[in-house]
């Protein structure tokens, strides 16, 4: 008997979400270390619910650096969502009613997890099941980390502030398959401990980000439609 893909389907939604969404407290005690209160630290994870930019925001925030800085850095992350946006639109064919909840839900582990699947019906469980799951798990242990975090006092005394590095380095872990995008991030590493030293907090970041627009604009100039 062939199993359901949608129960496939879910069935990975399920793993990815319980896997994804215990980071959150991390995320919860980090920022109440960084200076948020437990209610700013939820209007965060709920409002811009990208754990990337949200580790960026309160990692420029908490060494000091300016707001500008801790905004262009999450913008900056948060940016790769709308090109998963461009992709997913065609592919789930979603009623204009629910474009606008799907674009909150749209996040690494939705669009993995929703592209993975052999047609649009079981794309659409895999989507909605991954981005609900990941919403409320991460929101649940945000509050969480951000109440125990709070009260055993600063959670860097405990090694989380590596887990933020960890948690980030584990969403663009399957991202560094190919050998170009090892050389870029490889490049990109160069760079940001290079700069750190010297520069504001939150603009090793930004300039890690632009080694990765020059190796495009290169790229796309020596493929053969490229202008050179």
């Amino acid at each position: 008997m062939t199993p359901d893909p949608a129960v496939a389907a879910r069935r990975q939604a399920v793993s990815v979400s319980v896997a994804t969404g215990l980071y959150g407290v991390s995320f919860g005690a980090l920022s109440v270390a960084a200076g948020l209160d437990v209610a700013q630290t939820m209007a965060l994870s709920l409002l811009m619910f990208s754990g990337g930019s949200q580790f960026a925001f309160i990692g420029v925030v908490g060494a000091g650096g300016g707001a500008g800085a801790a905004i262009a850095s999450a913008a900056l992350l948060g940016a790769r969502n709308g090109l998963y946006g461009a992709q997913l639109t065609p592919m789930l064919d979603l009623p204009r009613r629910w474009r606008l909840p799907a674009a909150q839900l749209t996040i690494d582990e939705s669009t993995a997890v929703a592209t993975a699947q052999p047609d649009r019906r079981t794309a659409r469980v895999g989507f909605w099941w991954t981005g609900l799951g990941v919403f409320l798990l991460w929101n649940t242990f945000t509050l969480l980390g951000a109440l125990v975090g709070d009260r055993l006092g600063d959670p860097r005394a405990y090694g989380l502030d590596a887990a933020a590095g960890a948690a980030f380095l584990a969403l663009v872990w399957p991202r560094l398959a190919g050998r170009a995008a090892q050389l870029v991030a490889a490049a990109a590493v160069v760079v940001a401990l290079a700069t750190t030293p010297v520069l504001s907090a939150g603009l090793p970041v930004l300039l890690a980000a632009v080694v990765a627009v020059v190796v495009g604009l290169v790229t796309t100039d020596r493929t053969p439609g490229g202008s050179s």
